[in-house]
C-alpha cells in the first residue's frame, strides 16, 4: 500500500525518550520544530515551521499522506515506517508514532515522534501475543485448506453460527451455512487458490444459522497460503458482520429512489400509487394508501381530529404486491374505503402517531370492514405477519393513511423500518398536498381561463377567424398572452392581439384586466393610436395608484406596466384597415395568391412606460386578404430573440405561406410547427380573412342641408328595403332616418350623407361635418321636440356615434332576427 511495513518493527521498541516531537496543525503544516527534529533531518526551525509534512517525505512516502491521515482519524494514532528527505537530499529511515491531540473549538493537531531507524530497538512479539490478538478480535476468521475444508478458525467466527472452531474442523463451508450461497463462495476460493489474486470486501446478504429469520450482511475477504517453496496449501478468509451499514445504504437508496419517482406528476392519486410502487419490495411486500375524498378533489381538509364523516370518505388511491395483481387488495383503486371502528387505521387517522405490530395474530381479522353477509379474512389466510401503520400528514392536516405488511419476508418489521415507512410517507405526503393545491389552483385556474380568452369567436361577415393559443405554463394551462376578435359598429371590426409579462394565474388576471379595458374602449369607435393611448394612460395610472399606500390594492398594475398591443380594425365596405402597435410585432398578411409579407407599421413604445405618441397606417387590402396577428412568442419559439428581424421571420413566413385545406388547420399547423412542446413563453396567434360587402348590400345617398329633403331620405330608404325584402322594418327605419337626418339638418355642419348597410343587422348611419355628439333628452309633456335619440334607442337594438377626421357618424342598428322592442 506504499507506507512501508518492516517485519524487524514488530520486534523493536519505541523509545518515546528518543524520539525527536513536532506538531502537525489538521492540514498536516508544521506548527512547532524541536532541536532534535532539526538534528535528525537537518532543517532548522525558521525553514521548518509552516512547511507541509509532504514536503518532508520521500515522494514513494509522500503520495500516501492521505491514506495515512484517514488510517490515524479511525484508529486515533499510527506507529509505522517512513522515509524522510533529509535537508541535503538524502534518505532518512524513520520509525514514526502519530498521535491524535484534540484540541478546544475543533483544531485538533496531531503530535509525531521520529526516531531513526538504525537506532530504535523495536517489539518482541510473542506467540502468546499473537494468539491473544487473533483470538479476541471481532473479525471473524478461518483458514481452509486446499480442498476448502476447515482447519482453523477464531472464536469471533462462531457468533455467525455454524459451531465452535472444533466443530468446524474438516467441514465444507456448505456443511457449517447451509443459509449462505456456498457454491459462489468457494468459486471465489478456488479463483483465488489458482490465481493469489486476493479477494478483498466481498459483500453479500444471506442468512446464518445464528439468525435465520433475518437477512445479515457481511463483508469477506479472501488470501492465498503459501509456503516458503510459494506452493499454495490454502485460504484464509476474514468476515465482518455490516448488516447495519448495508440496511443504512438500502435505506438511503430507498429514500433516493423515493426522491426520484414520487411527486413529478402533481397527481395526487399518481403520487399514492408511486409511494406503494416504491416501498415494495424495498421494504414490504404489500402497501395500501388511503386518501380523504376531499384531498382527491383539491379541496382543504379539516384541521385537528378527524371525524367520523372525513373517515367514511376514505377511498384507495393506490396499492402494491410482490404478488401480480395486487390479488391481496380487499378494494380497487377508486373504491370507499372502510375499516373496523378502533382498529389501528382508525386510530392512526384519528391521533396522528403511527403503529407498528412485529407479529399479528394470524387468527384475527383484517382490519378492513367485510361486506355484507361476508366474514373477513384472517391475516393468517392472506399470509400477513407484520404490520406498520402511518398516517399520510402535511402542514399539520391529516390527508390518509398507508399501511405496511410482510409475507415473504419472514424478518419482523423493527423500528428502523418504521423510521424509513415515516420518512416515505412524509415525503409522499409534502408531493400529495402539493398536488392537491395544484389540483384546486388548476381548477380555479381553468375558471379564469373560461372566463378570460374568448368562448367562441363572434358572429359577423367582415372576416372569418382562425386563433390557437399556446401557454407555456403548461400546469395551469395559462399565460399573460390573448387575442380578440370586436364587433364595430358600421359592419367593421377590431382584432387584437397583446401580451403581458410572465405566465401563470396572476399573468393571466392581469391580461383580463386589459382585454376588458380594450373592450371598453373599443365600444367608444376610437381610432387604433386613440385606443392604445387610452389604454396607456390606464396602465400608467394604475401603476402609480399601486405605488401609494392608499393605492396598494390596485390589481394589475406594475404587471401590466410593459404590456404589448396590437389594435386593428377592418371595415368589409371600404377594404381598409387601420392598425396601430405598442411595442408588438407587427402583422403579416398573406394575400389571396398566398405571398407572405410584413407590414410597414410604426411601433411605438409598450404600455405604461412613456415614450412618442402611437401612430397608425391605413391598408387597402384585396378581399381574401388574411392579416395573421401573433404575439412574439411565435417567433422566439425558434430560439431567435429578436422578434422584428433576423431567421425568425423567415421561419413564420415559410409557414405561413404553406397551403392547408382551412384557415383553422392554417391557424393550428403553424403554431404546432414554431412552438415547441414545452415553450419558453406564451404564444397566440389570430388569422383573420378579410371579405367585402358587395355594393348591392350598401346604398348611400348625399344630402343637400335642405329641410324638406327629410321626406325624400325616408322614401328612398324604403325603396332600399323593398329592394332587400324587408319591407317589415321600413316603418321603424324610416323614424330612424327621419330622426337622424333631422337632427343633422338642425345641428350639422358640411355635407350630410346617408347609408344603409345590410349585414347580419340593417345599419343605418348619417354623416355630417360636426364633432359635437348628440345626447337623448327627456322633454317635458309640454315640449314640441327632443324627443328623437330617445326614440330610436327604444325602436332600434343599439346606436352611438363614432367620429372621423371630418366629422362624425351617428348609426343605429336594427336585428334581422328579433323584434326592435
Amino acid at each position: 500500500m506504499g507506507i512501508h511495513e518492516d517485519p524487524d518493527v514488530t520486534r523493536r521498541r519505541f523509545d518515546v525518550a528518543d524520539a525527536a516531537p513536532l506538531l502537525l496543525d489538521v492540514h498536516a503544516a508544521v506548527t512547532s520544530w524541536t532541536p532534535d527534529a532539526a538534528r535528525l533531518l537537518g532543517y532548522p526551525a525558521s525553514e521548518a515551521v509552516g512547511k507541509s509534512a509532504v514536503e518532508l517525505l520521500m515522494p514513494e512516502d509522500a503520495a500516501h499522506v492521505p491514506e495515512l491521515a484517514g488510517r490515524c482519524r479511525t484508529n486515533a494514532g499510527w506507529i509505522g515506517l517512513l522515509t524522510a528527505r533529509h535537508r541535503d537530499g538524502h534518505p532518512v529511515r524513520l520509525m514514526v508514532r502519530i498521535v491524535l491531540t484534540p484540541e478546544p473549538r475543533g483544531q485538533d493537531r496531531w503530535l509525531v515522534l521520529l526516531q531513526e531507524l538504525g537506532r530504535a530497538q523495536g517489539w518482541d512479539m510473542s506467540r502468546e501475543i499473537l494468539e491473544r490478538m487473533v483470538s479476541q478480535s471481532q473479525v471473524g476468521m478461518a483458514i481452509l485448506d486446499t480442498d476448502l475444508r476447515y482447519v482453523w478458525s477464531n472464536a469471533a467466527l462462531a457468533r455467525f453460527g455454524g459451531g465452535a472452531p472444533y466443530e468446524r474442523l474438516g467441514k465444507r463451508l456448505a456443511d457449517v451455512q447451509p443459509g449462505l450461497d456456498a457454491e459462489e463462495y468457494e468459486a471465489r476460493m478456488r479463483r483465488v487458490l489458482k490465481t493469489g489474486e486476493p479477494v478483498i470486501g466481498f459483500e453479500t446478504v444471506g442468512r446464518v444459522r445464528s439468525a435465520p429469520h433475518r437477512e445479515t450482511a457481511y463483508s469477506l475477504s479472501f488470501t492465498r497460503l503459501e509456503d516458503d517453496d510459494r506452493h499454495s496449501v490454502g485460504v484464509f478468509y476474514t468476515v465482518e458482520d455490516i448488516t447495519e451499514r448495508h440496511r443504512a445504504q438500502r435505506r438511503l437508496a430507498l429514500l433516493d429512489q423515493a426522491g426520484q419517482r414520487m411527486g413529478r406528476s402533481l397527481d395526487v392519486r399518481r403520487t399514492a400509487q408511486e409511494l406503494a410502487d416504491v416501498s415494495v419490495p424495498g421494504l414490504a411486500d404489500f402497501v395500501t394508501v388511503d386518501l380523504l375524498e376531499s384531498v382527491l378533489h383539491g379541496m382543504e381538509p379539516p384541521p385537528g381530529p378527524l371525524g367520523e364523516h372525513d373517515l367514511a370518505s376514505l377511498r384507495r388511491s393506490g396499492h402494491q404486491s410482490t404478488k401480480g395483481g395486487v390479488p391481496d387488495a380487499a378494494v380497487d383503486i377508486g373504491a370507499p374505503t372502510s375499516y373496523v371502528a378502533d382498529s389501528p387505521p382508525i386510530r392512526c387517522l384519528t391521533g396522528g402517531d403511527s403503529w407498528r405490530e412485529e407479529r399479528l395474530d394470524p387468527s384475527a381479522q383484517q382490519w378492513a370492514a367485510a361486506r355484507p353477509h361476508e366474514r373477513g379474512a384472517t391475516f393468517g389466510e392472506l399470509g400477513l405477519h407484520s404490520a406498520m401503520i402511518v398516517p399520510v400528514r402535511a402542514r399539520g392536516i391529516t390527508l390518509g393513511v398507508a399501511t405496511f405488511f410482510r409475507r415473504e419476508r419472514q424478518e419482523a418489521f423493527c423500528a428502523e423500518d418504521l423510521s424509513l415507512a415515516e420518512d416515505l410517507v412524509a415525503r409522499a405526503a409534502v408531493c400529495i398536498d402539493n398536488a392537491r393545491r395544484y389540483t384546486r389552483e388548476r381548477e380555479a385556474a381553468l375558471v379564469l381561463q373560461r372566463n378570460l380568452l374568448p368562448h367562441r369567436l363572434p358572429d359577423q361577415d367582415a372576416v372569418t377567424v382562425a386563433a390557437c393559443y399556446r401557454p407555456a405554463d403548461e400546469l395551469t394551462g395559462l399565460g399573460g398572452d390573448w387575442y380578440d376578435v370586436i364587433p364595430l359598429s358600421g359592419a367593421r371590426v377590431a382584432l387584437v392581439v397583446g401580451e403581458v409579462p410572465g405566465h401563470g394565474i396572476d399573468a393571466a388576471a392581469s391580461m383580463g384586466q386589459l382585454r376588458t379595458a380594450v373592450r371598453t374602449l373599443a365600444d367608444l369607435d376610437l381610432s387604433p393610436e386613440e385606443v392604445l393611448a387610452h389604454l396607456d394612460d390606464l396602465v400608467a395610472q394604475a401603476a402609480r395608484e399601486e405605488s401609494t399606500e392608499a393605492g396598494a390594492q390596485a390589481a394589475g398594475g406594475r404587471r401590466t406596466v410593459g404590456a404589448r398591443c396590437l389594435y386593428a380594425v377592418y371595415d368589409p365596405v371600404s377594404g381598409r384597415s387601420a392598425m396601430a402597435s405598442a411595442g408588438h410585432p407587427v402583422p403579416a398578411l398573406i394575400d389571396p395568391e398566398g405571398d407572405v409579407r410584413f407590414a410597414e407599421l410604426p411601433i411605438g413604445p409598450p404600455l405604461g412606460v412613456g415614450g412618442p405618441p402611437f401612430e397608425a397606417v391605413e391598408l387597402d387590402l384585396p378581399e381574401a386578404t388574411t392579416i395573421a396577428l401573433y404575439t412574439d412568442g411565435l417567433l422566439t419559439a425558434e430560439g431567435d430573440k429578436d422578434t422584428d428581424t433576423g431567421t425568425a421571420r423567415e421561419h413564420l413566413r415559410r409557414q405561413l405561406e404553406r397551403i392547408a385545406p382551412s384557415l383553422d388547420r392554417k391557424c393550428r399547423a403553424v403554431v404546432d410547427e414554431l412552438v415547441p412542446g414545452r415553450p419558453d413563453d406564451d404564444a397566440a396567434l389570430l388569422m383573420a380573412r378579410t371579405r367585402r360587402l358587395g355594393a348591392e348590400r350598401v346604398a348611400a345617398w348625399d344630402l343637400p342641408t335642405d329641410p324638406a329633403v327629410v321626406a325624400e331620405a325616408r322614401r328612398a330608404s324604403s325603396r332600399q328595403l323593398a329592394a332587400w325584402g324587408l319591407d317589415e322594418l321600413a316603418f321603424t327605419t324610416e323614424l330612424v332616418v327621419s330622426e337622424l337626418v333631422t337632427n343633422a339638418m338642425r345641428h350639422a355642419i358640411g355635407p350630410i350623407r346617408l347609408r344603409l348597410i345590410l349585414e347580419r343587422s340593417l345599419i343605418c348611419e348619417v354623416f355630417d361635418g360636426r364633432a359635437t355628439a348628440p345626447h337623448p333628452r327627456h322633454p317635458k309633456t309640454t315640449d314640441e321636440g327632443g324627443r328623437g335619440l330617445l326614440l330610436i334607442s327604444q325602436f332600434t337594438q343599439r346606436w352611438g356615434t363614432r367620429y372621423l377626421p371630418e366629422g362624425k357618424v351617428i348609426w343605429a342598428e336594427q336585428s334581422l332576427t328579433e323584434p326592435a322592442a
